[in-house]
Protein backbone atom coordinates (compact mmCIF):
# COMPACT_ATOMS: atom_id res chain seq x y z
CA UNK A 1 0.00 0.00 0.00
CA UNK A 2 2.88 2.36 0.75
CA UNK A 3 4.38 1.67 -2.70
CA UNK A 4 1.02 2.38 -4.35
CA UNK A 5 0.70 5.64 -2.38
CA UNK A 6 4.13 6.79 -3.60
CA UNK A 7 3.22 5.90 -7.19
CA UNK A 8 -0.05 7.79 -6.84
CA UNK A 9 1.67 10.95 -5.62
CA UNK A 10 4.25 10.78 -8.41
CA UNK A 11 1.59 10.21 -11.08
CA UNK A 12 -0.54 13.06 -9.75
CA UNK A 13 2.43 15.42 -10.08
CA UNK A 14 2.97 14.26 -13.68
CA UNK A 15 -0.68 14.90 -14.53
CA UNK A 16 -0.52 18.34 -12.91
CA UNK A 17 2.19 19.29 -15.43
CA UNK A 18 0.61 18.10 -18.68
CA UNK A 19 0.55 21.75 -19.84
CA UNK A 20 4.05 22.67 -18.59
CA UNK A 21 6.40 23.17 -21.53
CA UNK A 22 9.47 20.93 -21.50
CA UNK A 23 8.35 19.08 -18.35
CA UNK A 24 9.93 15.65 -17.85
CA UNK A 25 7.86 12.92 -16.24
CA UNK A 26 8.95 11.05 -13.14
CA UNK A 27 8.92 7.26 -13.13
CA UNK A 28 9.37 4.72 -10.35
CA UNK A 29 11.89 1.91 -10.04
CA UNK A 30 10.51 -1.03 -8.10
CA UNK A 31 12.43 -3.47 -5.96
CA UNK A 32 11.45 -6.06 -3.36
CA UNK A 33 12.12 -6.57 0.32
CA UNK A 34 11.63 -9.36 2.81
CA UNK A 35 9.70 -8.47 5.95
CA UNK A 36 11.10 -9.35 9.37
CA UNK A 37 8.07 -11.53 10.09
CA UNK A 38 8.15 -13.35 6.74
CA UNK A 39 7.87 -17.14 6.83
CA UNK A 40 8.61 -19.78 4.23
CA UNK A 41 5.84 -21.15 2.03
CA UNK A 42 5.03 -24.62 3.43
CA UNK A 43 4.75 -26.12 -0.06
CA UNK A 44 7.60 -24.45 -1.97
CA UNK A 45 9.84 -23.26 0.85
CA UNK A 46 10.09 -19.81 -0.77
CA UNK A 47 10.06 -16.63 1.28
CA UNK A 48 7.60 -14.13 -0.16
CA UNK A 49 8.96 -10.72 -1.08
CA UNK A 50 6.96 -7.49 -1.03
CA UNK A 51 7.22 -4.69 -3.63
CA UNK A 52 8.62 -1.31 -2.70
CA UNK A 53 9.46 1.85 -4.67
CA UNK A 54 13.24 1.83 -4.40
CA UNK A 55 13.81 5.13 -6.20
CA UNK A 56 12.34 7.65 -8.60
CA UNK A 57 13.94 8.55 -11.91
CA UNK A 58 13.26 11.24 -14.48
CA UNK A 59 12.31 10.31 -18.03
CA UNK A 60 14.32 12.68 -20.24
CA UNK A 61 12.87 11.53 -23.55
CA UNK A 62 11.89 14.37 -25.86
CA UNK A 63 8.31 15.58 -26.04
CA UNK A 64 6.51 16.69 -29.19
CA UNK A 65 7.58 20.02 -30.70
CA UNK A 66 4.62 22.37 -31.09
CA UNK A 67 4.79 25.13 -33.71
CA UNK A 68 3.93 28.54 -32.22
CA UNK A 69 5.41 30.98 -34.79
CA UNK A 70 6.64 33.10 -31.87
CA UNK A 71 10.31 33.95 -32.63
CA UNK A 72 11.14 33.90 -28.91
CA UNK A 73 9.84 30.35 -28.48
CA UNK A 74 12.76 27.94 -28.80
CA UNK A 75 13.03 24.17 -28.61
CA UNK A 76 15.92 21.73 -28.74
CA UNK A 77 15.46 18.93 -31.24
CA UNK A 78 17.59 16.21 -29.71
CA UNK A 79 19.98 16.24 -26.79
CA UNK A 80 20.68 19.34 -24.69
CA UNK A 81 19.30 21.90 -22.24
CA UNK A 82 19.17 25.68 -22.03
CA UNK A 83 21.15 27.30 -19.20
CA UNK A 84 19.58 30.03 -17.06
CA UNK A 85 21.04 32.15 -14.28
CA UNK A 86 18.76 31.93 -11.23
CA UNK A 87 19.06 33.22 -7.68
CA UNK A 88 20.30 29.75 -6.70
CA UNK A 89 22.92 29.56 -9.46
CA UNK A 90 22.97 28.19 -12.99
CA UNK A 91 20.05 25.86 -13.68
CA UNK A 92 19.06 23.94 -16.82
CA UNK A 93 15.72 23.55 -18.57
CA UNK A 94 14.05 22.26 -21.72
CA UNK A 95 11.30 24.88 -21.52
CA UNK A 96 12.05 27.37 -24.29
CA UNK A 97 9.19 29.80 -23.63
CA UNK A 98 11.41 32.90 -23.56
CA UNK A 99 10.80 36.66 -23.64
CA UNK A 100 12.67 39.97 -23.51
CA UNK A 101 12.89 41.57 -20.08
CA UNK A 102 12.50 45.27 -19.35
CA UNK A 103 16.30 45.46 -19.16
CA UNK A 104 16.58 44.09 -22.71
CA UNK A 105 17.79 40.61 -21.74
CA UNK A 106 16.63 37.29 -23.13
CA UNK A 107 15.00 35.58 -20.13
CA UNK A 108 12.91 32.54 -19.22
CA UNK A 109 9.16 32.74 -18.59
CA UNK A 110 9.82 33.32 -14.88
CA UNK A 111 12.35 36.09 -15.53
CA UNK A 112 15.71 34.31 -15.18
CA UNK A 113 18.32 35.52 -17.71
CA UNK A 114 19.56 32.97 -20.21
CA UNK A 115 23.25 32.23 -20.14
CA UNK A 116 25.45 32.46 -23.21
CA UNK A 117 28.39 30.27 -24.17
CA UNK A 118 30.77 32.86 -22.69
CA UNK A 119 28.89 32.83 -19.39
CA UNK A 120 27.35 36.26 -19.99
CA UNK A 121 23.70 37.18 -20.49
CA UNK A 122 22.29 37.94 -23.96
CA UNK A 123 21.10 41.50 -24.64
CA UNK A 124 18.31 41.89 -27.22
CA UNK A 125 16.98 45.01 -28.98
CA UNK A 126 13.18 44.60 -28.62
CA UNK A 127 12.59 46.74 -31.70
CA UNK A 128 14.44 44.42 -34.09
CA UNK A 129 13.63 40.91 -35.36
CA UNK A 130 15.41 38.03 -33.66
CA UNK A 131 16.86 35.06 -35.53
CA UNK A 132 18.22 32.00 -33.74
CA UNK A 133 20.43 29.54 -35.62
CA UNK A 134 20.50 25.76 -34.96
CA UNK A 135 23.73 26.12 -32.94
CA UNK A 136 22.06 28.62 -30.59
CA UNK A 137 23.58 31.76 -32.13
CA UNK A 138 21.23 34.74 -31.67
CA UNK A 139 21.29 37.30 -34.48
CA UNK A 140 19.75 40.71 -35.10
CA UNK A 141 20.18 42.58 -38.38
CA UNK A 142 22.55 39.85 -39.53
CA UNK A 143 24.89 40.38 -36.59
CA UNK A 144 25.45 37.88 -33.78
CA UNK A 145 24.49 39.28 -30.36
CA UNK A 146 25.32 36.10 -28.45
CA UNK A 147 25.14 32.32 -28.45
CA UNK A 148 22.96 30.31 -26.11
CA UNK A 149 24.69 27.81 -23.86
CA UNK A 150 23.31 24.36 -24.72
CA UNK A 151 24.61 21.72 -22.32
CA UNK A 152 24.13 17.99 -21.94
CA UNK A 153 24.39 15.74 -18.88
CA UNK A 154 24.08 12.07 -18.13
CA UNK A 155 20.66 11.05 -16.80
CA UNK A 156 22.04 10.21 -13.35
CA UNK A 157 23.84 13.57 -13.13
CA UNK A 158 20.71 15.72 -12.82
CA UNK A 159 18.24 16.40 -10.05
CA UNK A 160 14.96 18.24 -10.49
CA UNK A 161 14.90 21.78 -9.11
CA UNK A 162 11.73 23.79 -8.70
CA UNK A 163 8.94 23.58 -11.23
CA UNK A 164 10.86 22.95 -14.43
CA UNK A 165 14.60 23.18 -13.85
CA UNK A 166 17.43 20.71 -13.36
CA UNK A 167 20.56 21.07 -11.27
CA UNK A 168 23.71 18.95 -11.79
CA UNK A 169 24.69 16.77 -8.86
CA UNK A 170 28.05 17.40 -7.19
CA UNK A 171 30.90 16.56 -9.52
CA UNK A 172 28.74 16.30 -12.67
CA UNK A 173 30.36 17.61 -15.82
CA UNK A 174 28.51 19.14 -18.77
CA UNK A 175 29.05 17.61 -22.21
CA UNK A 176 28.66 19.18 -25.66
CA UNK A 177 25.04 18.88 -26.74
CA UNK A 178 24.17 17.22 -30.05
CA UNK A 179 20.68 18.71 -30.42
CA UNK A 180 19.71 21.62 -32.67
CA UNK A 181 17.86 24.75 -31.58
CA UNK A 182 14.55 25.22 -33.43
CA UNK A 183 12.97 28.69 -33.50
CA UNK A 184 9.22 29.24 -33.30
CA UNK A 185 8.49 25.92 -31.59
CA UNK A 186 8.00 24.70 -28.01
CA UNK A 187 8.63 21.27 -26.56
CA UNK A 188 5.57 19.73 -24.97
CA UNK A 189 5.78 17.64 -21.77
CA UNK A 190 6.52 13.96 -22.28
CA UNK A 191 3.55 13.04 -20.07
CA UNK A 192 0.83 11.09 -21.87
CA UNK A 193 -2.40 12.42 -20.35
CA UNK A 194 -4.53 9.47 -21.48
CA UNK A 195 -1.98 6.85 -20.43
CA UNK A 196 -1.40 8.54 -17.08
CA UNK A 197 -5.14 8.74 -16.40
CA UNK A 198 -5.52 5.01 -17.05
CA UNK A 199 -2.57 4.28 -14.74
CA UNK A 200 -4.08 6.55 -12.09
CA UNK A 201 -7.34 4.57 -12.10
CA UNK A 202 -5.44 1.26 -12.03
CA UNK A 203 -3.30 2.33 -9.06
CA UNK A 204 -6.36 3.53 -7.14
CA UNK A 205 -8.09 0.20 -7.73
CA UNK A 206 -5.00 -1.72 -6.63
CA UNK A 207 -4.84 0.37 -3.47
CA UNK A 208 -8.51 -0.32 -2.73
CA UNK A 209 -7.99 -4.06 -3.24
CA UNK A 210 -5.00 -4.08 -0.88
CA UNK A 211 -6.99 -2.11 1.67
CA UNK A 212 -9.83 -4.63 1.49
CA UNK A 213 -7.37 -7.52 1.83
CA UNK A 214 -5.88 -5.88 4.92
CA UNK A 215 -9.34 -5.40 6.42
CA UNK A 216 -10.20 -9.04 5.73
CA UNK A 217 -6.97 -10.11 7.44
CA UNK A 218 -7.78 -7.97 10.46
CA UNK A 219 -11.29 -9.41 10.61
CA UNK A 220 -9.91 -12.97 10.48
CA UNK A 221 -7.50 -12.18 13.30
CA UNK A 222 -10.32 -10.68 15.36
CA UNK A 223 -12.53 -13.72 14.77
CA UNK A 224 -9.68 -16.07 15.70
CA UNK A 225 -9.07 -14.21 18.96
CA UNK A 226 -12.78 -14.35 19.80
CA UNK A 227 -12.90 -18.08 19.07
CA UNK A 228 -9.87 -18.74 21.26
CA UNK A 229 -11.37 -16.66 24.06
CA UNK A 230 -14.67 -18.55 23.79
CA UNK A 231 -12.92 -21.98 23.92
CA UNK A 232 -10.71 -21.11 26.87
CA UNK A 233 -13.59 -19.68 28.81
Amino acid sequence: MRARMESLEMLANNLANVETGGFKADREFFSTYTGQDATRDPQTGDILNMPVVQSHWTDLTQGNLLTTANPLDLAIDGDGMFAAVTASGVRYTRNGNFRISGAGLLVTADGNPLRGQDGATIAIDPGMPVEVLPDGTVQQAGQAVGQLEISSFDRASLDKFGANYFVPVAGAQAKPATGSVVQGRLEQPNVGAAESSVRLVAIMRQFEMLQKAMNIGNELNRSAIEQVARVTS
